[in-house]
């Protein structure tokens, strides 16, 4: 018989104290509900992080957008309309001297070629003052100022320039010296408001740098200060998030630990945000429901122990049993087999029939009685008496269950054929029975025809699948399980012999290796009984 293994654990019974009143139901109390008042949850410490994350990140972005915009108006202001103003005023300047500077040459030397400056001055001051008009929108005094210029360069053309061209055009001759200065009080005017016009926009392009610079300094400090508050906002949120979150987190984790080594004992600090406290209730809970389960399952232990026991005294009594079937009870069989024998040999044919017939009988009875204790031996072997599994070819073991049946063979002309076995882990007499039992069956109930048996194998996941099938007289499917039960026989003694015992035997064996045997209900003609068996690994298997 085989041993039953001792699964109890020895281990100290709990205080009174250690474990939870429980309900009628057997179950621990319920811890009570946790207060919606107290600590914030940790889903609103995080919203609140959010949000105040979300509302620096938009008020950072408004400032910064506005700093930028007022760099961005101030240096348009400097160089799309103050720079390119004081160009043109530049511009503007250059044109009307040109333009003094040819009317006097003329007046002076009555040659046309003098008046070329005069005419291109004039085309110059047309376009400087075409450009500078709507550069002045934002700048009032310099617009005035233009104006003023306008004024006074208009009152020199008609009063002096044009007079004068048209004097030395009609007498065909220069003027005197004091003719052609005469002009120079009405110059003086326009000279005036040019300096003036250059001197306004001066002033403004030094406004217009000293608000460009003031804009830049401006960006700077808002960037420095968005990042000065979100490094603050950031640690802010860290230490908080540490020490309102992580802490009872870590301090939980540590209780956890401590319940997980075996202090059940130990009940859960709840602190921290609500879902922390929450979960510490839980963890409590469940600290309480293994408290409770241990205990029953110390008390089911100590059951097991005394079963156990039993057990185990009880196979101490089956072993004996099995020592004295197999060495008391074969003696006193041995002996009545014998003389049975003896009085059949010396009184054979003495006696009259019916006699005859009983001492056959007797002699019968106790064969039987050997091969019937035999097989039980045998078959109470399988598991107790363990050996060592080794990676063994399957196709020898059929090999050498052939060599065994060598005489059944020989007799009944039957045709075994083996497909491809692969290499499995075996205890060789073992698995070795499994195939004899098989092939033997096959050979035992034929039918007609000499037996044909095959022997194959194949992959089926992490198992190996063996099949033996034959031609013979075939099982009903509705006795598929019956066969494997110990002493279960299909047809009586006479017809074929045998105990009973050789498929019981057979899944006893296959289960030992892990696997498992059934007949294939699917076969119509013969019979194919399949088990299977746990493959090697690959490289194992390759190597044997």
């Amino acid at each position: 018989m085989a041993d039953v293994t001792d699964l109890s654990t020895t281990s100290e019974e709990l205080p009174p104290a250690a474990v939870e009143p429980a309900d009628q139901s057997g179950e621990p109390a319920a811890t009570p509900a946790e207060p919606r008042s107290g600590p914030w949850p940790l889903r609103r410490l995080i919203a609140v992080g959010v949000l105040t994350i979300t509302a620096f990140s938009i008020l950072a972005v408004l400032f910064g957008g506005l700093a930028l915009a007022n760099l961005a108006h101030a240096r348009d202001q400097a160089v799309n309309q103050v720079d390119p103003a004081v160009q043109q005023a530049l511009r503007l300047d250059a044109s009307l001297l040109d333009q003094e500077t040819g009317v006097r040459g003329y007046a002076l030397s009555g040659q046309p070629d003098f008046l070329a400056p005069y005419t291109s001055g004039l085309a110059t001051q047309r376009d400087a003052v075409g450009r500078l008009e709507p550069l002045l929108t934002n700048l009032p005094t310099a617009a005035a100022d233009l104006r003023t210029v306008n004024a006074a360069v208009n009152a020199w053309r008609s009063s002096y320039a044009e007079p004068t061209i048209q004097k030395v055009r009609s007498i065909g001759r220069p003027l005197v010296a004091s003719d052609a200065n005469l002009g120079k009080s009405y110059f003086d005017t326009v000279r005036a408001g040019v300096t003036t016009l250059e001197r306004d926009l001066g002033q403004a392009h030094q406004q217009a740098v000293t608000t460009l610079d003031h804009s830049a300094t401006v960006l700077d400090s808002v960037c420095i200060g968005i990042a000065v508050v979100l490094v603050v906002i950031v640690a802010l949120l860290g230490f908080g998030l540490r020490a309102a979150a992580l802490r009872p987190l870590d301090r939980l984790a540590g209780e956890v630990r401590q319940i997980a080594a075996g202090a059940f004992e130990h009940p859960v600090e709840q602190s921290g945000p609500r879902e922390v406290r929450a979960l510490g209730a839980d963890v409590n809970r469940m600290r309480e429901r293994i408290l409770h389960e241990l205990s029953a399952v110390r008390s089911g232990h100590a059951v097991l122990d005394a079963r156990t026991n039993e057990l185990q005294r009880s196979n101490a009594e089956l072993e004996q049993f099995a020592y004295v079937a197999s060495h008391d009870l074969q003696e006193p069989l041995r002996k009545v087999a014998s003389f049975c024998q003896l009085l059949q040999r010396r009184y054979g044919g003495q006696l009259d029939e019916r006699a005859d017939q009983y001492i056959g009988f007797a002699v019968d009875g106790a064969k039987r009685m050997q091969v019937l204790i035999n097989d039980l031996l045998a078959f109470s072997r399988v598991g107790r008496m363990v050996a060592e599994q080794v990676p063994v070819p399957a196709s020898a073991l059929v090999e050498q269950a052939k060599a065994n049946l060598a005489a059944a063979v020989n007799q009944t002309h039957a045709r075994i054929e083996v497909g491809e076995l692969p290499v499995v882990m075996a205890e060789v007499p073992l698995l070795t029975a499994v195939f004899q039992n098989l092939l033997g069956n096959a050979l035992k109930f034929h039918g007609e025809a000499s037996p044909e048996i095959t022997v194959a194998a194949r992959r089926d996941g992490e198992n190996w699948l063996f099949s033996v099938a034959d031609n013979g007289i075939g099982i009903d499917a509705d006795y598929a399980e019956r066969i494997f039960v110990i002493f279960q026989r299909l047809h009586g003694k006479g017809e074929y012999p045998g105990t009973g015992i050789g498929l019981a035997m057979c899944r006893k064996i296959v289960e030992h290796h892990g696997g498992r045997i059934w007949l294939d209900t699917t076969v119509t003609s013969g019979s194919r009984f399949c088990f299977t068996l746990p493959a090697l690994p690959e490289e194992e298997e390759a190597d044997d």
